[in-house]
């Protein structure tokens, strides 16, 4: 998104620096910009009634977050940083005001988000799913690099149990099981599909 936007724009834009941890903002801060994530990983994460921690979201790089913040007082949850990250800082007030101003910005920008809407569709699509073995072997199969085969997981698989809906156990078993059934072969950084998913 950097590279679409004026250089009047890309002189007011920051960046930050996050430890593994370490909050971006909270829910109830002020909403003074929307954030992209330029390395690591930041999750959207909002506490229940009964102080449970729910995942909303796991901002990749490439991804932005809060871009409701452009229309909200404050922001609507928690951003954390789940691995050493850096994020580009883009304000609110200069946003906005530069997508009201350039017509081709705010349709790439809105393609932007619609990409991104259809990718959360795409997650809570496998939320649905009942079965671990099934959810695991869909995301798999939506989130194979080009060869279709390599699965890259950054963070730990903890993580992804997260992202999934799953415990870290079941996540752990339902690996184990793909593995044994030579469906999946681990590798660093993450895993091999050596059948296709839907077989």
């Amino acid at each position: 998104m950097f590279d679409e936007l004026p250089q009047s724009v890309r002189r007011q834009t920051g960046a930050r620096e996050l430890a593994k941890g370490e909050p971006l903002f909270e829910q109830g801060d002020q909403a003074s910009a929307i954030f992209e994530v330029l390395s690591g990983r930041v999750r959207l994460v909002r506490r229940t009634i009964d102080d449970h921690l729910v995942a909303l979201f796991a901002a990749r790089p490439g991804d932005l977050l809060a871009e409701a913040a452009l229309f909200s007082d404050s922001y609507h949850c928690d951003a954390v940083a789940a691995t050493r990250s850096r994020v580009r800082i883009y304000p609110k007030r200069v946003l906005l005001s530069a997508l009201r101003k350039n017509p081709a910005l705010f349709e790439g920008f809105a393609a932007r988000l619609a990409r991104q809407l259809q990718g959360l569709r795409a997650r809570m699509e496998l939320r649905n799913i009942r079965s671990a073995r099934e959810r695991l072997l869909q995301y798999l199969w939506l989130s194979a690099d080009s060869d279709g085969r390599t699965v890259s997981i950054d963070g730990q698989l903890q993580d992804l149990a997260a992202d999934l809906g799953l415990s870290r156990e079941a996540l752990y078993r339902t690996l184990a099981m793909l593995e044994a059934d030579g469906i999946i072969e681990r590798a660093v950084g993450g895993l091999i599909l050596k059948k296709a998913p839907r077989t």
